[in-house]
C-alpha cells in the first residue's frame, strides 16, 4: 500500500471558521504574538495568556470539520495516511483521520511546567491555581515562539517515507516544518494547495500547484488519487 503525508497549515480550517494564525499586521487576535506564545510571554502575564487560549478553545468547540477535512479520510480506503498538521485544533481527527501527528501542539490538551510528560485533556477554561498531580501549574499544550518542536524527528521520519506528498494551506514558511519538504524521497508526486500558492512551479520534481482554497484543490486531488 503506497504511503501518502498530508502537510496542513491554517488554510485548511479556516474555512471551518477558525481564526488564521496572525494577519497582515502581525498580531494575532489583536495581541503581539510573543506577548500570548512564548515563554517570556507567559512569565510577563500569565493571566492573559490564559484567557487567549481559553477564548481560542470555546471558538474550537463550537466548529466542524469541513468538507476538506472530511476528504482527506477517504483517502484511508486506498493508501497508509499520514497527515502532519501545523495546526492546534482537533478538526482532522473530528472527521476521522486515524494518524494525525500536531506538530505545533494541541489546544483541547493542558500539561504541567514542572513536568512536560504530564498531559491532560482539557475542554473547559484553564485557570491560574490548576495544578497537575505534582502540585505545579498547568499551562497550554502549545509549542510556543522559542520552544523547541518534540516530535519534529517523528515527522521527518513519516515524510521520509512518503510515495505522495501533499500540501494544504500552507506557506511552508514556518520552520521548523517547511524543513520537511526536504526530507521526501526525490521525483515523488507532490500536491501543493493554496489560494495563494507560495511555491515555485520548478521546485520539485513532479509538482502540481492548484491555486483553489482547501475545500475546492482538495476534493480533486483526492478524487484523482482515488481513481489511479
Amino acid at each position: 500500500m503506497k504511503r501518502i503525508v498530508i502537510l496542513t497549515g491554517a488554510g485548511i480550517s479556516a474555512e471551518s471558521g477558525i481564526n488564521t494564525f496572525r494577519d497582515a499586521n502581525g498580531l494575532w487576535e489583536g495581541h503581539d504574538i510573543l506577548e500570548v506564545a512564548s515563554p517570556i510571554g507567559w512569565q510577563k502575564n500569565k493571566q492573559l495568556v490564559l484567557n487567549f487560549y481559553n477564548k481560542r478553545r470555546k471558538q474550537l468547540i463550537q466548529v466542524s470539520p469541513n468538507l476538506a477535512h472530511k476528504s482527506l479520510v477517504k483517502l484511508e480506503a486506498k493508501y497508509q495516511v499520514d497527515i502532519i498538521t501545523q495546526n492546534i485544533d482537533d478538526l482532522h481527527e473530528r472527521a476521522g483521520s486515524k494518524n494525525v501527528l500536531h506538530l505545533h501542539g494541541e489546544l483541547l490538551k493542558v500539561r504541567s511546567i514542572k513536568n512536560p510528560a504530564l498531559i491532560y485533556n482539557w475542554e473547559k477554561d484553564l485557570l491560574i491555581g490548576d495544578f497537575c498531580e505534582e502540585n505545579s501549574q498547568l499551562r497550554p499544550h502549545i509549542v510556543w515562539f522559542g520552544e523547541a518542536v518534540p516530535l519534529f524527528d517523528n515527522a521527518i521520519e513519516i515524510t521520509s517515507k512518503a510515495d505522495i506528498l501533499i500540501i494544504i494551506g500552507t506557506s511552508m514558511q514556518v520552520y521548523p516544518a517547511a524543513n520537511l519538504i526536504h526530507f521526501i524521497k526525490p521525483k515523488i508526486p507532490v500536491y501543493f494547495i493554496d489560494p495563494k500558492p507560495s511555491i515555485q512551479k520548478n521546485y520539485f520534481k513532479n509538482l502540481t500547484v492548484l491555486a483553489e482554497k482547501a475545500s475546492v484543490g482538495v476534493v480533486k486531488v483526492v478524487t484523482e488519487l482515488i481513481d489511479l
